[in-house]
Order: structure tokens, then C-alpha cells, then sequence
């Protein structure tokens, strides 16, 4: 049995969102990847005011991928489920590799998202027959 490397907490109030991955959202670092020494990442994720929106087919080379909606919604297709929209208190699990992309979301749109490995990758598909 593995054990966190580090106690981590983060509060609301003391909220910073960043600029991540994709330039239409905001990214708010919840302190698990250091707190377990890269193992997991854990964010939250939510819309920027008046970002362009646009989404490649992708996939991520991950062990586990999670994102839960806290508000909003937000839309996917992925390789073998079709399209898929999550709104309010929905949750998908991705698994390690599926082929996706984004086709839309809310202007409000916030999302939990948990990953593991926390260093994960993100590879373009140019194959575009999804």
C-alpha cells in the first residue's frame, strides 16, 4: 500500500485558477500532485470569460481519468460511445486512451477532474475517422 507524501488542503477563498492545456479554460490545482508525489492530479476546471472555443480529437495516456460536472454543462464524442453530454452532478470515467473530443460547453461550465498517473500525457489524433 502506497501513502501520500504530503497533508494537503485547499480552500476556496484562497482559489487561484491558471491558465492549463487548453486556453478556454482556467485550471484550479487542488495540491494532489505534490501531495502525492505525482501519482495524482486533481483540478478544477472551468470556463474562461469570452475564450475561443475549439477542440481536437485526442487522447490521454493516463491509468485513471474522472471528471465530475459541478455547474454548467459540457459535451464530448468519444471512439465507440458517440456523444455524450454531462450537465450538473453528472460524472464520466475515461478510460486510459479512448479517442475523444470536445464539441461544446456552457459559459459557466466548472469540472472536477482526477488523473492518475498526475504526469500524464496528451497525444492529437490525426486521424480524424472518430
Amino acid at each position: 500500500m502506497t501513502t501520500t507524501s504530503a497533508f494537503s488542503v485547499s480552500h476556496a477563498h484562497d482559489a487561484v485558477f491558471d491558465q492549463g492545456l487548453r486556453a478556454f479554460f482556467a485550471y484550479r490545482d487542488l495540491g494532489m500532485h505534490a501531495a502525492t508525489g505525482g501519482r495524482v492530479v486533481a483540478h478544477v476546471i472551468r470556463a474562461m470569460p469570452g475564450g475561443e472555443f475549439s477542440s481536437q480529437l485526442h487522447l490521454h495516456r493516463t491509468s485513471f481519468q474522472m471528471v465530475y460536472v459541478l455547474k454548467g454543462w459540457i459535451a464530448f464524442h468519444y471512439e465507440g460511445q458517440g456523444d455524450v453530454r454531462l450537465e450538473a452532478g453528472d460524472c464520466v470515467h475515461q478510460p486510459p486512451g479512448i479517442r475523444h473530443r470536445e464539441l461544446g460547453h456552457s459559459d459557466d461550465v466548472e469540472l472536477l477532474e482526477i488523473v492518475m498517473p498526475g504526469d500524464f500525457t496528451t497525444e492529437l489524433v490525426v486521424d480524424a475517422g472518430v
